[in-house]
């Protein structure tokens, strides 16, 4: 593992996943009915998904082996947590319930001030949907 000793003077502008999938138009088809995300670049290999209201929130979608993905690395993807901010988790988790998503984790909300579900992509990735609430301290009071 390397230490720098010295740190970056660039500025971030943005951070997005882009998520490897074995078929893209059903992981397109996920992210936008589950999240209400709308496409905004698409072609065979690689979709764009962006926020109708906040256009810095983004998601890539690209298929599994493209040549742009270093040999190695074009597998499904694993060990990665995908959360999700919205403004009303209990609408977004009535949707995949009725949509018969997999729910890896019920919806509860938590002391540490999260109320969330957890389901599961099609190739996978946990997608963790959350929307912020008072933190408590675990016996109810905030």
């Amino acid at each position: 593992m390397s230490t720098f000793t010295t740190r970056s003077t660039s500025v971030t502008q943005s951070i997005f996943p882009v998520v490897p999938v074995a078929d893209i138009r059903r992981s397109c088809d996920f992210y936008v009915g589950l999240l209400g995300l709308t496409v905004v670049y698409d072609s065979d290999w690689y979709v764009q998904l962006q926020s109708s209201t906040t256009e810095s929130v983004q998601l890539g979608l690209v298929i599994q082996g493209h040549e742009t993905i270093p040999e190695g690395f074009r597998g499904s993807p694993a060990g990665v947590l995908v959360s999700v901010e919205v403004d009303d988790v209990d609408a977004v988790h009535d949707c995949a319930r009725a949509a018969g998503l997999p729910i890896a984790s019920s919806l509860r909300s938590e002391d540490f001030g999260q109320r969330h579900f957890m389901t599961v992509d099609p190739d996978g990735l946990l997608v963790d949907v959350i929307t912020v609430i008072p933190f408590t301290d675990g016996t109810g009071a905030t």
